[in-house]
């Protein structure tokens, strides 16, 4: 059962990266009517919003895109930074947004930059403890179900609370670059909003993943059985 949990969970993800590298390629290409850069478009959207003390940088990562709230830094990738496709804005705007929600303090934004801390321990807790729990055979079973359910639980709620925060920022992205003229109405936006719903799966996807490993570590706790 386990392994089968495994390749589902697995081909769930493979899916939803494939499908956000598809659909970002398809429309990386040419320009829009606008002519701005990512880069261009980022300063204008945090301008608008009186944002002024974010920093907006380019770096080599492909799609590795992000808002750091810490730093107040808006990474974008080189093709995003320097690209005038509908995919670049978008992408841009959605950074943009994730920067908005940290001058509004937006509460699920709030929550997951609190809960980094924990869930990064999390993770390495249900990457390691299961092969220690193998070499060494110290932990027992009952106690090791425990621990992965509650490291689990936690990985599960940070991605939950990760789903409003990535869906608002993509709200606001498109709304933003509709009333701002920096996409114009048809191809463009509609290209616009195939991205940006295309990269909500990646998160949809790692938030089924980590509930089906919560419940597949829970439900023999709930139950009573023990699970070697």
């Amino acid at each position: 059962m386990i392994w089968i949990l495994f390749i589902a969970t697995l081909a769930l993800s493979l899916w939803a990266a494939a499908r956000v590298k598809s659909v970002y390629s398809r429309h990386s290409r040419g320009s829009t009517y606008s002519g701005l850069t990512g880069a261009e478009a980022a300063h204008r959207i945090l301008s608008e919003a009186g944002i002024h003390d974010v920093e907006i940088l380019a770096h080599d990562e492909m799609l590795g895109d992000h808002y750091d709230p810490l730093r107040k830094r808006l990474v974008l990738s080189r093709d995003n930074y320097h690209g005038t496709s509908p995919a670049a804005l978008g992408v841009a705007a959605h950074e943009c947004g994730h920067a908005i929600q940290h001058k509004l303090a937006y509460g699920p934004l709030q929550w997951r930059m609190a809960a980094v801390g924990i869930t990064n321990y999390a993770s390495q807790i249900v990457m390691w403890l299961p092969l220690l729990g193998i070499v060494t055979g110290l932990i027992q079973p009952l106690v090791g179900a425990v621990i992965l359910a509650s490291a689990w639980g936690v990985i599960m709620l940070f991605n939950l609370v990760t789903l409003p925060v990535e869906f608002d920022a993509s709200r606001r992205a498109k709304a933003v670059l509709g009333r701002m003229g920096l996409v114009a109405p048809g191809a463009e936006a509609v290209a616009v909003s195939q991205v940006l719903n295309a990269a909500a799966w990646t998160y949809v996807a790692a938030f089924i993943t980590s509930l089906v490993y919560f419940l597949w570590h829970l439900l023999p706790l709930l139950t009573g059985r023990s699970r070697e």
